[in-house]
């Protein structure tokens, strides 16, 4: 009699259907890691831009505020409220994100006035101890317990796990004392106009002693009659400026011609004619330079003078002259920021004029200053620092 032995193989199905439990709860899991670190991720974006935005528009407007003669107290207030305007709109994660003001400017702030010494050097230090004038914002960001919510977790919740908090900074800065001016490094010119004004115009038009017929509307980009705080002085005819030259001056070569005005005043100082003036365009030790007169204002460039009504421009202050015409020598002092408002230089010599306004200009190409007062309504473009 034969016996037959059947071996019989154990059932995988149980063993299957475990391992595949587990593993799917390992699937999960990576999926939720996945999914959770990307929303995290492109959360940390979102907040750096929003600092970065809200540091970048809160330190223009601390600067256009002191362009405008506000005191530093005023125009710090102004910057904290641009700050957190733009951090509202800012939105991260579909919401918008409130911070601290900082009204006492305290160092762990999330609105920080400070000083930097060198915006090229990312080691420089951020000072908050005002002595050689705040000339940078940072702006921190958070989303925590505390303050606007962590950022959300999805699948990770599953685990216990609730959200992640965030912060992000970011630093913004301008020149607010500057020397003179520089060819730009991308090779841009520099919107300067070749017509010095007299100091003691200036000082008068900085003490807001004159004339207000004349208001800049910023939304429309255009100059209408009628007041707005801005008083206008005339810059020509100067009474103290030299005969027969009325306040031009050469920054290029000593035989510009009214061509050379004419482009000047449209399209800025170029680096060529920067190389033609033979000398830098800063002020030296003693806190003064001189740029020679040229031909005069005349009808020849009343084209281009209104082209540019309501544009920032840049103007040589100058506190003596000396020679006529061609042969005049300005003494500059200082450099200012206006706008033109008005231009007419046809008709009697009663009713010539070029009308202009303070106003903040921001150029490239400028040369920090050491000490104050060597300009006002002058600022470099607001960049990042860090």
């Amino acid at each position: 009699m034969k016996c037959h032995l059947r071996s019989h193989q154990p059932s995988r199905q149980g063993t299957i259907t475990i391992l595949a439990a587990i593993m799917s709860i390992v699937l999960v899991g990576m999926v939720a890691f996945c999914v959770d670190l990307g929303y995290v991720l492109s959360a940390k974006e979102e907040l750096q831009r929003s600092a970065d935005s809200s540091a970048l528009a809160a330190c223009w407007e601390y600067g256009t505020q002191l362009g405008k003669g506000t005191s530093s107290t005023a125009a710090m207030t102004s910057a904290r409220a641009v700050a957190a305007q733009l951090a509202s709109a800012n939105q991260v994660t579909h919401h918008a994100l409130a911070l601290d003001a900082n009204t006492s400017n305290n160092a762990n702030g999330d609105v920080v006035f400070g000083y930097i010494s060198d915006f090229k050097n990312s080691q420089s230090v951020f000072q908050t101890n005002g002595a050689n004038g705040y000339n940078a914002v940072k702006v921190r960001l958070r989303k925590n317990a505390s303050i606007n919510g962590q950022v959300p977790y999805f699948f990770a919740k599953i685990f216990g796990l609730s959200g992640q908090s965030l912060s992000s900074e970011a630093i913004a800065g301008l020149v607010l004392d500057i020397k003179g001016f520089q060819a730009p490094a991308d090779g841009g010119t520099i919107g300067i106009l070749p017509f010095a004004l007299d100091q003691q115009t200036w000082n008068s038009l900085i003490a807001n002693s004159g004339t207000d017929a004349y208001k800049w509307n910023p939304a429309t980009k255009t100059v209408t009659a009628g007041s707005d705080g801005l008083v206008e002085v005339n810059l020509y005819p100067q009474g103290t400026g030299s005969p027969g030259n009325r306040g031009t001056v050469d920054i290029g070569s000593a035989n510009n011609s009214t061509a050379d005005l004419a482009r000047q005043i449209v399209y800025g100082i170029s680096a060529a004619d920067l190389t033609a003036l033979g000398k830098p365009l800063t002020l030296g030790t003693t806190g003064t330079m001189t740029l020679n007169g040229d031909t005069g204002i005349s009808a020849g460039v009343k084209d281009e003078l209104a082209s540019i009504i309501g544009q920032p421009r840049v103007i040589p202050i100058f506190s003596t002259v000396t020679g006529n015409g061609n042969n005049a020598t300005y003494t500059i002092v200082k450099w200012q920021g206006i706008r033109i408002v008005n231009v007419k230089l046809t008709g009697s010599m009663s009713q010539k004029n070029v009308t202009i306004q303070v106003a903040p200009a921001q150029v490239k190409g400028v040369v920090p200053a050491t000490s104050t007062g060597s300009s006002k309504y002058v600022y470099s473009p607001v960049v990042l620092v860090r």
